[in-house]
């Protein structure tokens, strides 16, 4: 990737379509005060360096699905093939090598569990070459980050918030037991596919991909999106806005400090991402923080300040394989000569 910096009206525009990813260049520019062709070379400038993307994210809790975070301990020759192989899959994200060379995370998506005859991915990743051992975490509900971290979201002010983002409904709570399951079509399943490799690919695209109109197509979105299965991220490297530490905390709390703890993370501006799970740790914590002594900042004031919190297990990231969507194709065909692996890989 090209060396890339930003500017305020880069950031200006990140949080745009953090607010919206699908928003028009044109209401971008009016709201922030620019000409069209601006904001879009801009755009089009930091998604060729590969520096910023819009996908389309599916809430794996209104589709049936489980969010599960795991930890892979391995030999250090095994971890980068390993990360590769992982980043090929539909159903990974947020694949990140630990510092010390012998341990990745990352999310993965997987029916519930049952009976089908076939081995579940934590088998088959269990029997890969080179991983000694795997621990799950089940996601059972975000507490922090789901719209957005707040750290590149305080670029623009709120009147500028308001002519971007007009009201929408809320979505039901997935976890309301009278939520059903909504059934997707085959055109869905295209559809969010084809989102979640460029959440802003114009309709005529989508339409293709599909095999629907525009219009069905358009109307579509609208609709997925007010039900809470479809969302929208800006993929982008927090160390272009000054946040080059990224560390992944693990906390023990008992269960009558949770929800305290819960709303004391999603207030805090390190936290990119922080979710309830099952595992020897109730709380996933993923933070982003200017510098090591940051880091140590927020550990020792902000978590220190927090009752409930017994224990917490700390490691920084190397860097990150893979985000939220799908590799963007330079990415892929880049990688596509990495060693062949079993398992998890096929």
């Amino acid at each position: 990737m090209e060396s890339v910096t930003l500017d305020a009206l880069d950031r200006r525009l990140v949080h745009a379509l953090q607010l919206d990813g699908r928003l028009p260049f044109s209401r971008i520019a009016a709201a922030l005060g620019v000409p069209e062709r601006t904001v879009a070379r801009r755009y089009h400038r930091l998604r060729s360096r590969l520096a910023l993307r819009v996908v389309g994210l599916v809430d794996g809790r209104r589709t049936g699905m489980l969010d599960w975070i795991v930890r892979v301990r391995c030999a250090p020759e095994a971890v980068e093939t390993l990360a590769v192989l992982l980043a090929r899959r539909e159903d990974t994200s947020w694949i990140a090598p630990l510092v010390g060379g012998t341990e990745l995370t990352c999310v993965i998506r997987t029916p519930p569990p049952g009976d089908d005859g076939r081995r579940s991915f934590f088998e088959q990743l269990a029997r890969t070459a080179g991983v000694r051992e795997v621990g799950a975490a089940c996601v059972l509900r975000p507490v922090a980050g789901v719209g957005g971290w707040a750290g590149r979201m305080d670029a623009l002010g709120e009147a500028e918030q308001r002519l971007l983002l007009p009201p929408r409904p809320a979505p039901a709570d997935p976890a309301d037991p009278a939520e059903a399951v909504p059934v997707l079509s085959p055109a869905d399943s295209a559809l969010l596919r084809a989102l979640s490799q460029d959440g802003r690919a114009d309709l005529g695209r989508l339409a293709s991909a599909t095999g629907c109109s525009e219009s069905t197509v358009r109307r579509r979105i609208g609709q997925l999106r007010d039900s809470g299965v479809l969302a929208f991220e800006v993929e982008i490297d927090p160390a272009l806005f000054g946040y080059p530490i990224e560390a992944l905390l693990w906390l023990d709390v008992p269960p009558a400090g949770l929800r305290a703890v819960a709303e004391a993370l999603a207030g805090h501006q390190q936290v990119a991402f922080a979710a309830l799970t099952t595992g020897p740790s109730s709380v996933f914590v993923m933070v982003e923080c200017r510098s090591v002594s940051g880091l140590h900042a927020y550990v020792t004031d902000e978590l220190a300040a927090l009752h409930g919190i017994t224990r917490i297990e700390s490691a920084v990231t190397q860097r990150r394989t893979k985000r939220a969507g799908p590799l963007p194709a330079p990415l892929a065909e880049k990688r596509a000569g990495a060693p062949s692996g079993r398992a998890a890989a096929q």
